[in-house]
């Protein structure tokens, strides 16, 4: 028996479709579930303090208490969501942005409470089960993940409602602002129109703010670290959803197609000059610095590529795959999966086969650019795969894919819809109104730091 003739790449999500990420809370474990190199019982260093240290206070916001545990707790997350074994020095120097991060989230819900706003426990059980379905979890697996890394899902619960709760907040406070019309729609499709040929770049961004000048230097510290955790392999949108400071949070840092005019002057200089992919170092911007990943370049209006759809079936397996011995279970999924690829004539057909054997992973992944795939032997699979033939069983450490092709056509991915458009102008304003309200928030509250005392 021969194993892993065609092997999937690692990161399958990844290399299929970066998918947006609807909540910061659902890029969490990206980096932990897409390979074997960081097993995911590893990647979490700190030990949890002493109960006596865990009390000690740390800040108060408006009378509300952020402890020294609570600290702790969101800087294992940290350790846990990035994948990376980093070492107890390296989060000690998170720490002082985790709390302030920590201070932001207290005034937000302080906020959310103040308005009355209430956040179902069944949205929060949504968002729980959307990270577990994005990451390609069974249900109940993050729950286990957290307790197997000493991290409570309180502090995980916590943020998902402070951001529920925060984006009701913009909601509110944007009133008729939040409805964008059909003739500011056209407007903007107008200036876009004036501007074809024009370059343009994909972006992501993390945003790290700067409200009082004593703290500039600790930002900017806490700025290089997180590059260098970045540049050791970190992903992007999960360290954005964890530590950004602004609603593209939400989007995992991603600020998509944009001109240089709609960027800070010092940001619009550097990714005219940075190669796709590469990391900035620190930004100074007005309010704090930035962080610049960039993803991609392109004329306005001009980007044909190949798009297509497929529907996948993916058998687990119940231990991580030795090709030299694999196990019983391991067998026998390869034997069903290579039943499945000489059965499966039809995308209808796998969407049934995927149901039969409780398929684990999506079975539509949606839209793929076919020019962005890795590896390219996957690509030239995927572009070449027969509409009605099934793939060969297709090998990874932790299970078999067989996948199916259900079109492929030529899209000018530069032009947006109406509806892009409208959620573009609608993001602008939700930004501007996030920093706006959080500003306002921290002008008026009374914040007690009490980082570097005793008990």
């Amino acid at each position: 028996m021969k194993w892993g003739e065609f092997k999937m790449p690692h990161d399958r999500t990844v290399a299929w479709r970066l998918a947006p990420i609807a909540a910061a809370t659902l890029a969490l474990l990206v980096c932990a579930t897409i390979g074997p190199a960081t097993p995911l019982a590893a990647t979490v260093v700190v030990p949890p303090p002493p109960a006596q240290d865990a009390s000690r206070i740390v800040a108060v916001v408006n009378g509300d208490v952020i402890s020294n545990g609570d600290v702790e707790a969101r800087t294992r997350l940290f350790a846990l969501s990035t994948g990376l074994p980093m070492s107890p020095d390296v989060l000690d120097r998170l720490k002082p942005q985790i709390t302030r991060q920590l201070v932001d989230e207290r005034l937000r819900m302080q906020e959310v409470l103040r308005r009355k706003i209430i956040v179902p426990d069944k949205d929060i059980a949504q968002a729980i089960h959307d990270i577990e379905q994005r990451n390609n979890l069974p249900a109940g697996a993050l729950r286990q993940k957290l307790a197997a890394d000493g991290v409570s899902q309180r502090t995980l619960i916590d943020q998902i409602r402070t951001q529920l709760g925060w984006s009701q907040v913009l909601r509110q406070q944007l009133g008729d602002q939040a409805q964008v019309s059909d003739a500011q729609v056209a407007e903007q499709q107008k200036l876009e129109a004036q501007l074809v040929g024009k370059p343009e770049f994909r972006v992501g961004e993390i945003f790290i703010p700067v409200d009082d000048p004593a703290t500039r230097a600790d930002a900017e510290r806490f700025a290089e670290t997180v590059i260098a955790e970045l540049r050791k392999g970190a992903a992007f949108p999960v360290v954005a959803a964890q530590f950004s400071q602004t609603q593209t949070a939400l989007q995992g840092g991603e600020l998509g197609w944009v001109q240089p005019n709609e960027l800070d002057p010092q940001v619009a200089t550097l990714v005219q000059q940075m190669p796709v992919g590469a990391i900035s170092n620190p930004v100074a911007v007005p309010g704090g610095f930035s962080i610049v990943t960039l993803q991609g370049k392109r004329e306005v209006g001009r980007d044909v590529g190949t798009v297509l759809t497929m529907r996948e079936t993916f058998l687990p397996f119940t231990t991580t795959l030795n090709p030299q011995a694999p196990t019983d279970q391991q067998r026998q999924a390869l034997e069903k999966a290579r039943g499945i690829s000489a059965s499966v004539h039809s995308c209808d057909q796998m969407v049934q086969v995927a149901k039969a054997n409780n398929s684990p992973r999506p079975v539509d992944p949606g839209e793929i650019r076919l020019e962005t795939i890795n590896p390219p032997q996957f690509r030239d699979l995927l572009g070449s795969l027969p509409f009605d033939k099934a793939s060969q069983p297709l090998v990874a450490q932790d299970g078999i894919a067989v996948v199916i092709v259900c079109s492929r056509e030529q899209k000018n991915l530069a032009t947006l819809t109406a509806q892009e458009m409208r959620q573009r102008i609608l993001a602008e304003r939700v930004e501007l109104a996030s920093r706006q309200t959080q500003r306002d928030l921290r002008r008026q509250a009374i914040i007690d730091m009490r980082t570097n005392r005793g008990a």
